[in-house]
């Protein structure tokens, strides 16, 4: 009689249709953010069907931080890839980020719609819940990113530019003058080889990936200069976004604000009311493009802006992904790039600093009111573990309630 973990594991076929649905389940119940994402991840593929060995998967982890992107996200796709190909990573994605996209595009058309109807205290509520949520992710990656003197200091001095300075080119240099100065004083140890994965992707293909990418980036604004439309400025802003973005769904926040607020695009109330809901849905944060593209007050918007803005956030990640797989192994044992990601790794947590001050706080906090409310809601996060769903659900009641009459 064969035991029932070997029988789990042959009928566990390599298809794309299995992965879907490992997948979608994690969609659907994966709450609190990137860092817990992972921890779900390991649970389902390394321990519970075993499709990927302790090492594998921390190598897997480690590519997709050292890429800009949404890293959890990015680790679905490496194990959808490994696991049945391109359509298993196709379908990773799809499980994975399709349920919250659709309650979000869903929210976004209830809440323009509704438009003065929607109680203002109902969305200041969510907005003091995203101070809360922003507050833990800063004191969170604070501690692990920036463990000493240097890189604090990198870490103040990257908020400081960025507050002075607040437009997404700004950030783009911040970056990259991080990562040169981590590359410089910032020395890891030797890291080990990784265990080889069964990668479909060959080396002449990964660079037609990474051509891609880089075409798009730099061709999309040159696109929307020579044909001015909706659709290529928003394709542009997204797709920016989703491609120079290290740190995962929290840093994303002040490169989309500055794309769709000062443009008109979104009411920044709106937006950071779409924020706090999208720390309310499992799944990745950046989900949190669907909001948008659905929220927009001119066309695309509803279903059609949604998918839009959600395909041209995560499109960067596929193209970073199949290119940088065939190359990591050598990436992986540069000590040179691992110091530049200290470096990056320090700039992503001033980044997300200033955000938490502009626009997050600046946004929702008026009243000791609004302090009380969102410590409280800092306190049930990081102290109580409560489900950031029932946070948010919380702070929208308590807005709603304590608003005047």
């Amino acid at each position: 009689m064969i035991p029932v973990q070997e029988r789990e594991q042959t009928d566990d076929r390599r298809s794309a249709w299995a992965v879907f649905l490992v997948f979608l389940r994690l969609g659907l119940t994966s709450f609190g953010g990137p860092v817990a994402h992972l921890g779900y991840f390991r649970e389902a593929f390394v321990t519970r069907r075993r499709w990927l060995s302790e090492r594998a998967y921390s190598d897997i982890v480690a590519l997709c931080q050292f890429l800009p992107g949404p890293a959890s996200s990015q680790v679905g796709m490496v194990i959808g890839l490994s696991r049945a190909g391109y359509r298993g990573a196709l379908a990773a994605w799809l499980g994975f980020t399709m349920p919250s996209a659709i309650v979000l595009v869903v929210l976004a058309m209830g809440l323009s719609g509704a438009g003065n109807q929607v109680p203002a205290g109902l969305l200041h509520g969510l907005k003091v819940a995203a101070v809360a949520v922003v507050a833990q992710a800063v004191w969170g990656m604070a501690r692990s990113l920036c463990p000493d003197a240097p890189r604090l200091t990198l870490m103040a001095l990257a908020a400081t530019a960025v507050m002075l300075a607040p437009s997404p080119w700004c950030q783009v240099a911040v970056m990259v003058a991080a990562g040169l100065a981590g590359a410089r004083w910032f020395r890891p140890a030797q890291a080990q080889a990784h265990e080889p994965l069964p990668i479909p992707v060959g080396h002449g293909a990964a660079i037609g990936f990474l051509l891609a990418f880089f075409v798009l980036l730099v061709g999309l604004p040159i696109a929307h200069r020579l044909f001015p439309g909706q659709w290529l400025a928003m394709a542009d802003a997204f797709y920016r976004a989703g491609a120079l973005v290290f740190g995962g769904g929290h840093v994303v926040l002040p490169l989309l604000q500055a794309a769709v607020v000062p443009t008109g695009w979104v009411d920044n109330d709106i937006f950071l009311a779409g924020y706090g809901a999208a720390q309310a849905v499992p799944g990745p944060l950046f989900t949190f493009a669907a909001f948008l593209g659905g929220a927009m007050r001119a066309e695309p918007s509803g279903w059609v802006g949604g998918m839009l803005c959600l395909v041209a956030i995560f499109a960067p990640s596929f193209l970073l992904v199949f290119g940088a797989l065939p190359f990591w192994e050598r990436l992986r044992r540069n000590a040179g790039a691992q110091a530049a990601l200290a470096g990056v790794n320090a700039a992503v947590v001033g980044l997300l600093v200033a955000a938490l001050y502009q626009p997050v706080w600046t946004s929702a906090i008026h009243a000791p009111a609004d302090v009380a409310l969102a410590l409280l809601a800092l306190v049930a996060l990081a102290a109580w573990r409560v489900p950031p769903w029932l946070v948010v659900l919380a702070c929208a009641l308590a807005g709603w309630g304590l608003a005047p009459s």
